[in-house]
């Protein structure tokens, strides 16, 4: 499913019809797949500095987490579940996270956060025809775990340039 740019919070059912996705809308669509297959579904946002967040659908298999994502960076997609806790998980987007300036920008991770818990006051999210920004709404006010130190921040080296053209394979001129 090709990454499309725009600023929009489709349904799944309005990114099954466009046939195009970004990376909440991919995350959503996942963890809505997911809950079909008799997984919760979870959604898990990695926030940064000078940079976009990134939100991933996260999955558990025998105790270990795992990731869908859909990113415009190779390196910020799926995940096998062989993650112990949630902070690990977050912590394997930790190299391939950078800005276009070479940056590495992730700084922390939300818990878990449950779409079922919308069933309720959003009946048929993952059949509407309607944006879901109150998803994208809830996911800025989660509280968020740093994964690193102010110390370990200002110690940061900046991404080397072939691995921020690896990142970019595939890359179309926007973010996540």
């Amino acid at each position: 499913m090709p990454y499309h740019l725009a600023t929009t919070a489709w349904s799944p059912r309005r990114v099954l019809r466009a046939g195009t996705a970004h990376c909440l809308e991919g995350a959503i669509f996942a963890a809505a797949a997911l809950r079909v297959l008799g997984h919760p579904p979870l959604l898990l946002d990695l926030e940064a500095v000078q940079d976009s967040d990134h939100v991933v659908a996260v999955f558990r298999v025998r105790g270990h987490w795992g990731a869908i994502a859909k990113s415009n960076f190779s390196g910020l997609r799926f995940r096998e579940p062989i993650y112990r806790t949630p902070r690990e998980l977050a912590l394997s987007y930790f190299e391939d996270y950078m800005n276009l300036r070479g940056e590495r920008t992730l700084r922390a991770y939300s818990r878990p956060v449950d779409l079922a818990r919308f069933d309720r006051t959003h009946p048929g999210w993952m059949t509407s025809g309607d944006d879901l920004w109150w998803i994208a709404e809830h996911l800025v006010d989660v509280p968020h775990t740093p994964l690193i130190t102010r110390a370990m921040v200002r110690r940061l080296s900046t991404v080397g340039r072939r691995s921020l053209r690896a990142g970019l394979v595939g890359y179309r001129a926007s973010r996540r």
